[in-house]
């Protein structure tokens, strides 16, 4: 009786084991197919929709992506690092990718390592140029390009615009001093100094500072709200979230503030006008040069105002008197160089940009 129960428990066992593996092993399970994705976006600091660079950058990949019917993708870094930036491109090319783009210029030593390690990988580097660490050799491959904009074309338009507008007390408050940030400050600078020449204004004060970073933080808010409290009218935000705490500091002041990057309208009322680049084209055009056989590698390529590369966005502007004509004449000197603008290759300091009627005080 014990061998019988024994025998059918056994038979029971293996029955349920057979059909638990399929009905008796005939068949192989299929592993489902990885996901893919053609165009990737490694995010600089801060997130895919931080109302700036990274968000501007990123809206031009979806634009073009969706558009054609290609899977994208962003892959955050763990941190602020080269070996972190260069395991979240390994994570992309693992993941598919194809063409890899990078908004900063943080990356401009990931991408002049990940471009020998990744050949057949495309490279598309916004704001930057590929270098080594010590900046002794610059060299873009033929699977890359580097983008930078005229961000003192950008400025100019910006200082010009309030200056035209009636501000006579202005402040700029940049994140890190770093190339880009210098050039928006100097273009503020001299697009003012432009405005009050032209309307016979014999004074304009500015005050001029860089954070040392990207993040909203309650010094920034502080060294704003006290700008405000001394009589300055507005102050353009050029740091990423430094910005944010700009805005903060003018909503309590009543006063104003001009975005960087991307239109900011939307994330105060205070915002007057954005200093824009245009990143959501840039990436859009090589994107599709890239697709179209035409990829511009090895080359370093900048886009003014000849390439629409900078603007002010007059349709969400809240100008009082600088009109769309205004801005049409302007953009049009700058499209055609009839302007000559200094930038940070030609001097080291806001205070030498030889001005006769803005005061630069610099606030440490």
């Amino acid at each position: 009786m014990l061998k019988r129960v024994l025998a059918l428990m056994l038979a029971f066992i293996l029955v349920f084991g057979l059909v638990a593996c399929g009905g008796g092993g005939d068949k192989e399970t299929t592993p489902p197919a990885k996901e893919t994705y053609e165009i990737a976006m490694i995010t600089d600091i801060g997130s895919i929709d931080d109302k700036s660079f990274n968000q501007g950058t990123w809206e031009g990949v979806v634009a073009y992506a969706k558009d054609k019917g290609i899977t994208h993708k962003y892959y955050k870094p763990t941190e602020q690092s080269t070996d972190a930036y260069l395991a979240a491109i390994q994570l992309a090319v693992e993941g598919g990718a194809k063409v890899i783009v990078t908004p900063g210029f943080l990356f401009e030593e990931p991408i002049y390592l990940a471009q020998d390690l990744y050949e057949d990988v495309t490279f598309i580097l916004i704001d930057g140029n590929p270098h080594n660490a010590d900046y002794t050799e610059f060299r873009t491959n033929d699977n890359a390009v580097g983008v930078v904009f005229a961000e003192e074309q950008s400025g100019y338009l910006a200082g010009y615009a309030a200056v035209k507008d009636g501000y006579t007390k202005l402040g700029f408050m940049g994140g890190m001093a770093v190339p880009a940030v210098v050039r928006f400050g100097y273009g503020f600078v001299q697009g003012a100094e432009a405005a009050a020449a032209e309307m016979g204004i014999a004074n304009i004060d500015m005050k001029y500072h860089y954070t040392g970073n990207f993040d909203a933080s309650p010094e920034a808010q502080t060294l704003a709200a006290s700008w405000y409290a001394e009589g300055t009218e507005v102050i353009f935000g050029c740091g990423g979230s430094v910005g944010n705490s700009v805005m903060s500091a003018a909503e309590a002041a009543g006063a104003k503030v001009i975005g960087v990057d991307v239109d900011q309208s939307s994330e105060s009322d205070t915002v007057i006008t954005s200093a824009m680049k245009g990143l959501a084209p840039a990436v859009q055009s090589l994107l599709g040069e890239y697709y179209d056989g035409k990829f511009p590698g090895g080359e370093s390529l900048v886009y003014a105002a000849d390439m629409d590369g900078v603007q002010l966005p007059m349709e969400t502007s809240k100008f009082n008197t600088f009109s769309q004509a205004d801005y049409d004449a302007v953009y049009a000197k700058l499209a055609a160089n009839e302007i000559t603008l200094k930038k940070d290759t030609d001097v080291e300091a806001a205070t030498e940009l030889g001005t006769k009627i803005v005061k630069v005080t610099v606030v440490e």
